[in-house]
């Protein structure tokens, strides 16, 4: 498998991340190997992100953050921008509902990009608001196309992607619903 941490930095600012990572997976009794195996990224992936050596792409951190069951805020606290293979969003406002935690997003696609997303946990879903540009997302293997003012909503615990038509930017709103896991 490709090593995912390669390539355009994540955050502007990733100090901390790796010692979140590491805390978040000593508290569930997993080991590196573990952690790398749930996420499939590579175990040197991993390593480097604990030690801060390695500056993840957003899908990254949605790999590692799904594998340990939370939300992507358990690991970026801050506001600042974050960067996958395509798109940059930008943290708007985290909700706390009792069983569920909603992540809002503003993203940001130039036109002709797209950027794949890997699974998030179970019941995790996406809901998109479009308001400029023409946007293809949702599952991987059934894209949906919304275009301004139109909204588009899907199950993520499945490979999902976005992507920008070629004659302008997509601006939008991303909301993501992570339900608690049980375990």
């Amino acid at each position: 498998m490709p090593d995912a941490a390669e390539g355009r930095p994540a955050l502007t600012e990733s100090t901390g991340i790796g010692a979140r990572v590491a805390a978040l997976r000593a508290e569930r009794g997993l080991s590196l190997s573990e952690l790398a195996r749930r996420a499939k990224v590579g175990k040197a992936t991993l390593s480097g992100l604990e030690a801060g050596t390695r500056n993840p792409t957003l899908e990254t951190l949605y790999a590692v953050t799904s594998a340990l069951g939370l939300p992507l805020t358990a690991l970026v606290a801050g506001p600042g921008p974050v960067r996958g293979s395509a798109a940059e969003m930008a943290l708007l406002r985290v909700f706390d509902d009792g069983p569920v935690t909603y992540e809002l997003y503003r993203m940001h696609l130039p036109a002709g990009a797209a950027q794949t997303s890997p699974p998030h946990h179970a019941g995790v879903t996406e809901h998109v608001t479009v308001f400029a540009g023409v946007l293809e997302a949702g599952p991987s293997a059934a894209p949906r196309r919304a275009g301004p003012g139109e909204h588009l909503e899907w199950a993520a615990d499945v490979p999902h992607g976005y992507a920008a038509g070629p004659d302008g930017d997509v601006h939008a709103s991303l909301l993501i619903r992570y339900p608690r896991p049980t375990h």
